[in-house]
């Protein structure tokens, strides 16, 4: 399923998100410029880019795989949430969980970011919560 989604390049030298794949279901987000991240620390890495996401959808900034794998660099909140009235550039947060310093270079794709639909909750309190074979059985209770 295709949708459009309005890209902003905010710099010049940004590259527009773009899909690896054609059943690729995130889109690659590339670093604006050269970043080095200490081993243990998070840095700030910008995409010089801005996008306006259909109402009900919200994009989600997730880990390349390669990335985290190879180089220990992952987003710090493992999973980013830009939400559809958001307007701003994208940054995103890279966490280096190695122990040794690794440099992002300008273009370098730094994260993916996959477009999905959402529920917005109407929340009501409620004395009690209907019954389950799980319960409140919480980490771990399932099995392996």
């Amino acid at each position: 399923m295709e949708m459009k989604v309005r890209v902003k390049k905010l710099n010049g030298a940004a590259k527009l998100p773009s899909y690896s794949s054609e059943a690729a279901a995130g889109a690659d987000l590339y670093a604006l410029e050269g970043v080095t991240i200490p081993a243990g620390e998070t840095r700030a890495v910008h995409t010089g880019v801005a996008v306006e996401l259909p109402n009900g959808t919200v994009g989600l900034i997730y880990a390349r795989s390669g990335l985290a794998a190879k180089q220990d660099l992952a987003p710090a909140n493992k999973v980013g949430v830009i939400d559809s009235d958001y307007r701003g550039e994208i940054v995103v947060a890279l966490h280096n969980h190695g122990r040794e310093e690794r440099t992002v270079n300008a273009g370098d794709r730094i994260a993916q970011l996959v477009i999905a639909p959402y529920y917005v909750a109407a929340f009501e309190e409620a004395d009690a919560l209907s019954d389950t074979v799980r319960g409140g059985g919480g980490f771990g209770s399932t099995g392996k």
